[in-house]
């Protein structure tokens, strides 16, 4: 179990319905589908996207973030499309304290269906079995109570709350911090 094997090639995870891959250029329209709506972007503090160009950088940076090892990202799709419906990642990894921080976003038309539990299921079980993690973390905002359910659901426990942490639309955000440990995860 080494972070090494993640970062020789991009890792192709499947469940029962979808399959997880990293995202390509040709997923700019798809991505932008999901990043330009308000309702996916707000509860996550930031700005829906304006423009397809900026999915465009987007996924550049995350091929950058990949070649650092700094991230990985994970296009969402469904096991018989290859049509990208949301995303999941591991970011802030630290090999030196064996822990990364989950983040996700999911196309509107898709809430509701169990789709990010068992893609965010698929990518904790790839943490600590292959990569040997021993601590993934999450940080929604207070008003986000779907992310706080799906957490409280895959078995996270809320840690507290950092008070007015980040600054979105001309006030201060609470941002709420959950953490997983692997043996929590082998457990369940």
């Amino acid at each position: 179990m080494s972070i090494d094997v993640a970062f020789t090639s991009f890792p192709v995870l499947t469940t029962d319905r979808l399959r997880l891959r990293q995202i390509r250029p040709t997923d700019a329209e798809a991505l932008f589908a999901i990043r330009s709506d308000p309702e996916v972007r707000e509860p996550y503090g930031r700005e829906p996207q304006q423009s397809l160009a900026e999915s465009q950088t987007f996924i550049q940076s995350l091929q950058a973030t990949y070649e650092r090892r700094d991230g990985l990202f994970w296009g969402i799709t469904r096991k018989d499309e290859d049509t990208v419906i949301g995303s999941c990642n591991f970011w802030n990894l630290s090999e030196d304290f064996l822990c990364a921080e989950v983040g996700y976003e999911l196309h509107r038309a898709h809430w509701r269906q169990g789709i990010m539990a068992e893609a965010v299921s698929a990518i904790l079980a790839y943490g600590f079995t292959e990569l040997g993690f021993h601590r993934i973390e999450a940080g929604p905002f207070v008003g986000n109570a779907a992310s706080k359910q799906l957490l409280l659901k895959l078995g996270f426990t809320y840690e507290g709350t950092l008070r007015q942490r980040v600054f979105f639309r001309d006030h201060f955000l609470d941002q709420e911090y959950y953490g997983l440990l692997e043996d929590e995860w082998s457990s369940r």
